[in-house]
């Protein structure tokens, strides 16, 4: 194992975040917090309590995974695109460092991003919402697991887009609407049998029941189902990025 081209690769994405730290943290961080003001004041005025807990508090899971989701993506699929729009990624191709190597540099510096986002949107919650997390492992697991599996995803965006349009088109176009449509803001079960199962086919209900239920022990979805489902889509990506890095897909040409 090339530690050292790994640490290279990990360092050089981190200190991207730290000059752009307005636009990484800062932004994402206020951003969310206007949800927090404007949902809580505006649905939670009617909403008072979902499921035994306040409205304001209920929100608080969903609009982290938000934010984790989101970003995991755009930092790690900027991460691995901006390379291949300048042309530095044969450099790094033909450097003495294997596909695992290089996955784990850009892969790791995208999803230690989004945790270190998702902590500090937690931490600001609190200053708007009284919270109590019931399971703090189970939390950070979630939390990390998403941030992988989604970072992942997003280093395959980066590849197979061929350009900046299209960088951006799968988040806003598919991530955010599914995001929204998740439970990020409601509980599944309040919605119609009919919906609701529809609204099961949606893979993010269950990254945000199960992240939801470490804070309140409330979930729309078992537990083990939305650990398997996290599971199973981080598997999934790792075949996906397997795959192109031996076949050369949007890479050798």
């Amino acid at each position: 194992m090339n530690y050292r081209a790994i640490r290279a690769i990990y360092l050089f994405e981190m200190a991207r975040t730290w000059r752009t730290l307005l636009q990484s943290i800062v932004s994402p961080v206020v951003s969310t917090s206007l949800y927090f003001v404007v949902f809580g004041a505006a649905i939670g005025s009617r909403i008072t309590e979902v499921e035994g807990v306040s409205y304001g508090t209920f929100i608080v899971p969903g609009l982290v995974m938000l934010s984790v989701l989101t970003q995991s993506i755009s930092n790690a699929s900027f991460g691995i695109y901006f390379p291949k729009f300048v042309g530095t990624i044969y450099e790094i191709l033909s450097a003495p460092i294997s596909y695992f190597e290089i996955v784990i540099g850009y892969v790791g510096a995208a999803a230690t991003k989004s945790i270190i986002l998702g902590l500090i949107i937690l931490a600001t919650a609190g200053l708007f919402v009284p919270l109590h997390i019931q399971h703090p492992a189970w939390m950070l697991t979630f939390l990390v697991l998403t941030a992988v599996t989604f970072s992942l995803f997003g280093f395959i965006i980066g590849i197979w887009a061929d350009g900046f349009e299209k960088l951006q088109m799968i988040p806003m176009l598919v991530v955010t609407p599914l995001t929204f449509l998740g439970g990020s803001f409601y509980s599944v079960n309040m919605l119609p049998s009919g919906w609701r199962t529809i609204t099961l086919l949606n893979p993010v209900v269950y990254l945000i029941s199960g992240f939801r239920w470490s804070f309140y022990e409330i979930a729309d979805v078992s537990v083990p189902l939305s650990l398997g489902m996290t599971v199973g889509f981080l598997v999934a990506c790792m075949a996906i990025v397997g795959w192109i890095f031996r076949t050369g897909y949007r890479l050798k040409n």
